[in-house]
């Protein structure tokens, strides 16, 4: 039986750690997200060293009682290293569960197995599923659980990547995916994971709020409606509300960014999105009203439903300190309110 409701996949960056630490605590336990350490290229390697080290202890104490992946999926071979030899130093007493994968380099496979080992928290083993399922997989997830110690527990993290509505298939190909990687092993957790939110762009919101369909919510509903036996293990994954590429970009320097930025809301079908700005005279005042038009959806479940309702409506009412927010404020803000949304549609 799968031992997670939900599994976000989630940066280790400061919005989204503060997204998860704001949630309830009844919707925290139902949560277990897998982290991905943002891609550094061209660090020296103490450098480099420095921030996968602070990346990891970060989420290693925000998950300090329940379970949680950690990956590098976009990392490459330096960076790889760096992050083999922190995972090692969180020791036996962390909760993160490392990820491996077929397509990752051997070193990193063995790495994950003997943190898997020590600490016994498991492994998860992420199997990108960007198109058509290829048969020819099977044999290399087989051979690669042959190498899992037999008592240690596995995770099947099967990534859809982006799941947008130019992809009606994704749901007969994860079938697919499964139908061939469930036999494999007695599963801990089968997760299905998916990105439903969309590329932004400012044009896109030049006329008020704008609609997006949650095409990987729409995914999960298909499969979840299939006979297979395994349904009922499944657990349903999604990348928040950030599009499934932006775990692929480096950290920013922090200095200049767009002049413009989104406020999210999910709804049961849709992501609604609304334009704000991130500097200017009618900053505020702009700002103020796409809050104050989220609040007037027929579908906004009220200010005490999240932490991220809350904020919206104060900034929608001029409350207190809360001000209107910078592109931090607004991942974290819409992260919380989707991830609660989401256990509670889960929850049923």
């Amino acid at each position: 039986m799968s031992g997670s409701l939900y599994v976000p996949v989630l940066p280790a960056k400061p919005h989204a750690i503060a997204a998860y630490q704001q949630l309830s605590p009844a919707i925290q336990q139902a949560v277990t997200p897998l982290w991905n350490l943002p891609p550094r290229s061209g660090l020296p390697p103490e450098v480099l060293a420095g921030h996968i080290r602070r990346e990891a202890h970060a989420v290693s104490r925000v998950q300090r009682h329940h379970p949680a992946w950690v990956d590098t999926p976009f990392a490459d071979g330096t960076q790889l290293r760096s992050f083999t030899a922190v995972l090692s130093g969180l020791g036996e007493t962390s909760v993160l569960r490392p990820v491996t994968g077929p397509d990752r380099p051997g070193f990193q496979q063995a790495a994950a197995f003997e943190a898997a080992r020590r600490s016994g928290s498991g492994v998860g083993i992420r199997i990108p599923l960007p198109g058509e399922w290829d048969d020819d997989a099977t044999h290399t997830v087989r051979e690669l659980l042959a190498r899992l110690d037999p008592a240690d527990e596995a995770d099947l993290l099967l990534d859809l990547g982006a799941v947008r509505s130019d992809r009606p298939d994704a749901g007969k190909e994860a079938l697919r995916a499964l139908d061939a990687l469930v036999p494999l092993t007695p599963w801990r957790t089968t997760a299905v994971l998916g990105g439903g939110f969309p590329e932004v762009t400012a044009q896109m919101l030049e006329q008020g709020l704008r609609s997006e369909p949650r095409a990987d919510w729409h995914t999960w509903c298909e499969l979840t409606s299939s006979d297979r036996g395994y349904v009922s293990w499944l657990s349903y994954g999604d990348y928040g509300t950030q599009s499934a590429r932006a775990i692929s970009r480096e950290p920013s320097s922090g200095k200049g960014g767009p002049a413009w930025g989104v406020l999210r809301y999910t709804t049961a079908e849709s992501f609604v999105l609304g334009k704000v700005l991130a500097r200017g005279e009618d900053r505020a005042a702009v700002n103020r009203v796409a809050a104050r038009q989220l609040l007037e959806l027929p579908d906004f479940r009220g200010a005490t439903a999240s932490a991220g309702e809350s904020w919206l409506r104060d900034c929608a009412q001029g409350r207190g300190t809360t001000g209107t927010g910078n592109a931090a404020v607004w991942l974290r803000v819409g992260n919380i309110q989707h991830m609660t949304y989401v256990v509670r549609s889960l929850q049923g």
